[in-house]
């Protein structure tokens, strides 16, 4: 059975992050992929995230109160921050949900630039085969150039050190989401 987007996205996670790791979900929206990395690492894990919506953040709290996780620490402010905000040296993995936050403002949106700097931020510090997995949506204002912007990053990354898969539907109709996965498959020598 193929996996949609968002569950193929927890299943790559998954098979990467283990028990202790640090992971960061970049777009808390309403909590559900922090819940997942939050119960993924364990108790003697670390999540980190980052939204620079109130409300995410908010709703973020909410979904982890109701799920007793207490391993995160929640940021209200752009991913691309990562570096300022977060110390640990290595990171297990983290998730990005490119767009904007369901049933919210939508003139709030993911931005490429941001997106693209949090990217590598996050890479420099990813253990050997973690992964970052980026869901991205783009049926909205912006979210083309996001995506063509993204996909350009992407592909780009040297073969010798990344992975990069696109995992997509092709007859889904109305900009149907899709993912990339970057696995790192050795730490550079930086």
């Amino acid at each position: 059975m193929l996996l949609n987007v968002l569950t193929c996205a927890h299943a790559l996670l998954k098979e990467s992050l283990k028990e202790g790791d640090t992971a960061i979900d970049a777009t808390c929206g309403n909590g559900y992929d922090t819940l997942f990395l939050s119960q993924t690492v364990g108790p003697s894990g670390k999540v980190y995230g980052f939204d620079i919506q109130e409300q995410a953040i908010q709703n973020t709290k909410a979904t982890l109160y109701e799920n007793d996780c207490h391993n995160v620490t929640l940021i209200q402010d752009s991913h691309e921050k990562i570096h300022s905000n977060i110390k640990e040296e290595i990171f297990g993995g983290a998730i990005f949900n490119l767009g904007y936050l369901p049933k919210s403002d939508k003139s709030i949106v993911t931005k490429a630039p941001s997106t693209i700097a949090s990217v590598e931020a996050i890479l420099k510090k990813l253990k050997t085969n973690g992964l970052i997995v980026l869901v991205i949506y783009y049926g909205h204002p912006g979210g083309g150039e996001e995506k063509e912007a993204v996909l350009s990053y992407a592909s780009q990354l040297n073969q010798k050190e990344y992975q990069v898969l696109r995992y997509q539907f092709i007859n889904q109709q109305n900009q149907a989401p899709f993912l990339i996965a970057i696995e790192k498959k050795k730490r550079s020598a930086s």
